[in-house]
């Protein structure tokens, strides 16, 4: 494995054997990832792979895609993964995506729209022009531009998973994310809460589609100063419950846990931590995860009419 994770990507071991995910779970599946070069995305696509499926690995760093698709063929087997690069706001680069996708694998199940840059966290007083453009066109014209190209499929062989990276609705110190960079979450969330009602029922339709927040993810040093948080009981990462930030591939196994219960996630979000705690994850130990205050679902009129909500209103 040494020769695998020694890489610029600073990456560690992917073993998930340790939890409730099955090798083979996700078997025959093809998922395509945006934004997954790196980090978050990287653990998306290396989660996928190592639960069966084939990934499509997306983004605009050639040099990233190429390695990370080395490192997951390398991790599982020739021909398990696949890098186009793509810039998600052109609808050429959408479409030869998705031409390539289906040459190579005659299909998609998944789609995981993960695609941002994280140098667009400005302020809306402080930021150009051309920032707040890119922030919308990323994850608002990004999302609905491969929702167009690969979710009709999906829908035809009532099979298929949409899911939305997001964070928080609006800006609020000292949580992370500036003002424009959640600006532009939110409006992908919004689509992508929006497509569920479209879809309709996952039991009428084989169709699942919600928001998933990895919360506290990151890489706060390189892979070979980091414990490895699929390895040891004595490990501990992020916060709350862990001891740094979320590894990604931590943040990967809850992901494949969310995909395959997607049919319970129809048209809501859950967090990572949620979705630890569900999954009886080890690693963190469940009793520190529930540290993190409990979502609700949302009734769907609730949803529709959260921006009437935003706030105390006439409140005193």
């Amino acid at each position: 494995m040494a020769n695998i994770v020694d890489t610029f990507l600073k990456i560690d071991p992917m073993d998930l054997s340790n939890t409730c995910i099955k090798k083979d779970s996700l078997k025959d599946e093809v998922a395509v990832v945006t934004g997954s070069t790196s980090n978050v995305g990287l653990g998306y696509v290396r989660a996928i792979a190592w639960a069966g499926g084939k990934v499509i690995i997306s983004g605009r760093n050639e040099k990233a895609g190429t390695e990370a698709e080395r490192v997951i063929n390398a991790e599982n087997a020739p021909g398990t993964a696949m890098f186009v690069k793509c810039d998600v706001t052109k609808e050429a680069d959408v479409r030869n995506l998705a031409d390539k996708a289906y040459e190579r694998f005659g299909k998609v199940d998944i789609l995981i729209n993960n695609a941002m840059d994280m140098n667009l966290d400005g302020s809306v007083l402080g930021s150009t022009i051309n920032d707040l453009t890119q922030s919308f066109a990323i994850s608002g014209l990004g999302s609905m531009l491969t929702i167009h190209e690969f979710v009709p499929d999906m829908i035809k062989r009532k099979h298929g998973v949409v899911m939305y990276s997001t964070t928080q609705f609006h800006y609020h110190p000292p949580m992370l994310g500036g003002a424009i960079y959640c600006a532009g979450k939110a409006v992908a969330t919004s689509v992508t809460m929006s497509l569920a009602n479209e879809i309709g029922p996952y039991k009428e339709n084989g169709v699942g589609v919600f928001c998933m927040i990895p919360a506290g993810v990151g890489i706060p040093g390189t892979h070979t100063n980091r414990d490895n948080v699929l390895s040891a009981d004595t490990r501990r990462f992020g916060a709350p419950g862990f001891g740094g930030s979320i590894p990604p591939e931590a943040n990967g196994a809850a992901l494949v846990y969310c995909i395959l219960n997607a049919g319970r996630l129809h048209g809501s979000g859950i967090s990572c931590f949620d979705a630890f705690a569900a999954m009886n994850f080890p690693y963190p130990k469940p009793e520190t995860v529930v540290n993190a205050p409990p979502m609700r679902r949302l009734t769907d009129n609730e949803l529709t009419l959260v921006f009437k909500n935003m706030g105390p209103g006439f409140a005193e």
